[in-house]
């Protein structure tokens, strides 16, 4: 906003008073010099003299107006609409231009109604001209925005009080785009000392950041800007952007650098397919380290700046996807942050409605078959009239940071952290670690592993472990999942993971067994359901029955055995009768996906052979159960 009105309107009514051209001189001068001072960034200076001037004449509207001006110019939004009212309150002929100003000022105490009447009244002022008109109305448009956004989202209790991260974290230099490991222990940020970007880290102990350190290794160079990184979630990849480097392929780029013993390793280009001749920044990793977020303005896009996806497989990233229409628009959307659930992306754009023509924040959420919900604006007071540049989410959903220079700022720019207001909240997030190995030798295999949402069969989650076998997944609560393992030689491991009722914040280490494919291996096929005293398989399994297809096409010699097994409740030949039937059910779906009949038998074991004690209702969910083993292979 400006903050210089000594340019005024030579055609103004005669009702007006006030006259720019009777103000004693004296006044003038002093005043003149202070708006120098505010014209070189001399802000406090500015202030003083001005007031000085005012003082002299306490009438004098022109002061008023341009040290409203500078306090809006410094965001001190509820100073300069006091300074604006009183110049109204002076003359509301000759100010009436500057109802414009005066509304966005309003708007940025969060006065949405109020300035929505003021820009209008602005408006029906029938000597404005053509670039006056067109702002005011631009104006008044997200003003209308923010007044039924505030209606539609109405949370009465929910407070924003962000909080600066303390003298660890922030110093008199700038710090920004800090971003988390899953448990939310470390946090990497950049720091700009004397206009050189490095990267800093900062681990919590006892709910405190301690004093942030340069990353270890060869990744800050005295050379080159770094920044704009995101730390995976298992925090042993750093993804950032790299400007002007001698191997860049445009002027912005993506790199990728590891933790090594030695600390991080020497940042490596992710290459052609990844970047281009133009500009891409702002990587953002999604949980499972297969889908890499990004801002480019590449030809192809709709407009501006666009948020894109690389997708990494076995060659590692494929062609950049543009997200679509309900993420980008003409304008500029950047800064992605995919949430530890995920599912749901947070942004900035200048191209969605707006509370001003500044970025604001925005969130969606990932529906099946690629596709987004409609982004959603954050609102009010997390949106405000100036520029919201990024924010990340815990995995608590709950607790989110950004970068600002707030009032009370160490130096420009610092990390605060707030709690996000509920209807804009990701999934919470807990995540399970461990280890693949072999059940023998206890040797770690590198696996694959996926996470399947048991309901809408959606897969949430495929990653492939380091290879030493171990990995990191990460579980939406209040759902309930399939968890499944696959190393070629061997059988796969299945788990339901019940999290419907589980909290977040929360670490389960699984280590998986996993049995080579040998006469009389067996596993318990865990994700297959049936009703209660019912053969039909549920539509739950199928998952899991489709992973035992391709064990049968991955190693076609395998022959193997399908066994059901009842509690003790009811006569014994009723429960042989329905775990035979339940065999069958399960042969009978492999027939059906072209597993030749030679291949498969099945026996049914009624309440025999029980695996835990059928006196709890827990040891008799144990006990109703079916098995594959091996017969040969």
């Amino acid at each position: 906003m400006p903050f210089l009105f000594i340019a005024m309107c030579s055609s103004v009514v005669s009702a007006q008073w006030f006259d720019p051209a009777k103000v004693n001189t004296k006044v003038m001068d002093i005043y003149l010099q202070g708006i120098s001072k505010a014209q070189n960034s001399q802000y406090a200076e500015s202030i003083k003299m001005v007031n000085d001037a005012v003082k002299l004449d306490p009438k004098f509207v022109d002061g008023y107006l341009s040290l409203a001006g500078i306090y809006a110019n410094l965001k001190h939004y509820d100073t300069s609409v006091q300074l604006f009212e009183k110049a109204l309150q002076l003359d509301s002929v000759y100010t009436r231009y500057y109802l414009l100003p005066y509304s966005i000022s309003l708007a940025g105490m969060g006065k949405f109604s109020e300035a929505l009447r003021a820009v209008t009244l602005f408006l029906t002022n029938p000597k404005l001209n053509e670039k006056s008109i067109k702002a005011g109305n631009f104006r008044k448009s997200c003003y209308e925005f923010a007044v039924d956004l505030a209606q539609k989202n109405i949370e009465k209790n929910y407070i924003f009080k962000p909080e600066n991260l303390g003298n660890n974290i922030n110093t008199t230099d700038l710090e920004y785009f800090p971003s988390l490991t899953i448990d939310g222990h470390k946090m990497i940020f950049t720091r700009r000392i004397s206009g050189n970007e490095d990267f800093y880290e900062s681990d919590l102990e006892n709910n405190q950041w301690g004093k942030a350190m340069p990353l270890a290794g060869n990744i800050n160079s005295p050379r080159f800007n770094e920044g704009a990184q995101n730390i995976s979630q298992d925090g042993q990849w750093l993804l950032f952007t790299g400007c002007n480097f001698p191997e860049g392929l445009g002027s912005c780029d993506l790199y990728i650098s590891r933790l090594t013993k030695q600390g991080w390793s020497e940042p490596e280009n992710l290459g052609p397919h990844v970047n281009s001749e133009f500009w891409e920044s702002s990587p953002s990793l999604s949980p499972d380290k297969k889908d890499l977020y990004f801002s480019s303005n590449v030809p192809g896009g709709f407009g501006g700046k666009d948020i894109w996806v690389c997708h990494r497989n076995a060659n590692g990233w494929d062609e950049p996807r543009n997200l679509g229409a309900s993420i980008n628009t003409a304008g500029d959307e950047s800064c992605p942050f995919i949430h530890a659930d995920n599912q749901t992306l947070y942004f900035n754009s200048t191209g969605h409605q707006c509370y001003s023509d500044k970025p604001d924040l925005f969130v969606a959420k990932k529906l099946a078959d690629n596709q987004w919900t409609v982004a959603e604006n954050l609102g009010y007071p997390i949106n405000t009239i100036d520029d919201e540049g990024s924010l990340i989410v815990a995995a608590n959903g709950r607790t989110a940071y950004y970068a600002s220079d707030r009032d009370d700022s160490k130096g420009g720019l610092d990390i605060y952290t707030f709690e996000l207001r509920e209807g804009v909240r990701p999934l919470k997030t807990l995540w399970v670690k461990g280890k693949v190995f072999d059940v023998k030798s206890k040797v770690g295999l590198p696996s694959s592993v996926e996470l399947t949402d048991v309901v809408t069969k959606q897969t949430m989650s495929r990653l492939q472990t380091d290879e030493d076998g171990n990995y990191l997944v990460t579980l939406p609560v209040g759902k309930d999942y399939a968890f499944n393992v696959s190393h070629k030689g061997y059988l796969f491991f299945s788990e339901n993971f019940d999290l419907s009722n589980k909290t977040s914040d929360s670490i389960y280490q699984v280590d998986i067994p996993l049995q080579p494919i040998e006469a009389n291996a067996r596993i318990v096929l865990k994700n297959v359901f049936f009703d209660t005293k019912k053969t039909i398989l549920k539509s739950e399994s199928i998952t899991e029955l489709d992973n035992v297809v391709r064990l049968m096409n991955d190693n076609p010699r395998l022959t193997i055995q399908i066994s059901g097994f009842t509690d003790n409740i009811g006569k014994p030949a009723d429960n042989l009768q329905l775990s035979v039937g339940r065999a069958v059910s399960v042969v009978n779906y492999l027939l059906g996906k072209s597993v030749k009949n030679g291949r498969l038998t099945f026996k049914g074991y009624g309440e025999t052979h029980p695996v835990e004690d059928n006196k709890t209702e827990q040891g008799r969910a144990m006990n109703r159960r079916t098995e594959l083993s091996v017969i040969s292979n």
